[in-house]
């Protein structure tokens, strides 16, 4: 049985990493993109009969078309990687003069969206009994190791590591597992090119929550496949 993915933010970067293992790994993959012609793009490399839907996740109309779309032309969704993000700001930005605004449009895309994103799939999810729901959080979330500067990213990403719990808590009794993962600081557009990891290196994770079996771990944080501290 072919399973089907989506991806959001899925035409560069992490995202397309992870489209293509998926894709070469016999899954059917949904690029989701902003920019639908970056989409078609993405899914005409990745290949595999992978294609391209239009999803922006700050905008629920965008959100229902989308999962519409996948509903109506393949009637099923087995995996949502949550990979949507911004980084809020930049870096040496500081919680003390922290400009609210941006906070809360980093908080739109990286928390809300992907909230939004899941609460819209999880009915097809449930449709076939099966789900894998891959939310790409960050390090700089935990609460564990938690610093100083990139406010809006951290408190983002802390906030999709509470989310990860909390719908794993609720779909305790069902085949559907939700997990999030740190990538580690990879070179793409938003890690700059001094990034010490390829996307190879920062997909392999992803990827591997993405086809979990049915036994596999739920209401996890992960790198490198290991858990780490939440």
């Amino acid at each position: 049985m072919e399973r089907l993915a989506l991806l959001s933010g899925g035409n560069r970067g992490l995202g397309l990493e992870v489209a293509r293992r998926l894709a070469e790994n016999g899954y059917r993959v949904v690029i989701g993109s902003r920019d639908p012609a970056r989409g078609e793009e993405a899914a005409r490399g990745v290949g595999g009969g992978a294609t391209a839907c239009q999803l922006d996740v700050t905008d629920p109309e965008s959100i229902e078309r989308c999962i519409s779309t996948i509903e109506e032309r393949f009637g099923r969704l087995d995996v949502l990687v949550n990979n949507a993000g911004i980084e809020g700001g930049g870096w040496s930005t500081s919680a003390v003069d922290a400009d609210l605004d941006e906070v809360r449009d980093t908080l739109e895309t990286n928390l809300f969206g992907a909230w939004k994103l899941t609460q819209a799939a999880l009915p097809l999810m449930r449709r076939n009994g099966y789900g894998r729901i891959v939310n790409l959080s960050s390090g700089m979330g935990q609460l564990s190791d938690m610093g100083g500067h990139a406010p809006a990213y951290r408190i983002s990403k802390t906030g999709l590591n509470a989310l990860t719990r909390m719908l794993s808590a609720e779909l305790a009794g069902e085949n559907i597992l939700v997990n999030s993962c740190c990538p580690g600081w990879v070179r793409t557009d938003m890690g700059g090119p001094g990034a010490g990891r390829s996307v190879e290196e920062g997909g392999d994770t992803p990827f591997w929550l993405a086809t979990l079996p049915d036994e596999g771990p739920r209401g996890g944080f992960f790198r490198d496949r290991e858990p780490i501290p939440w």
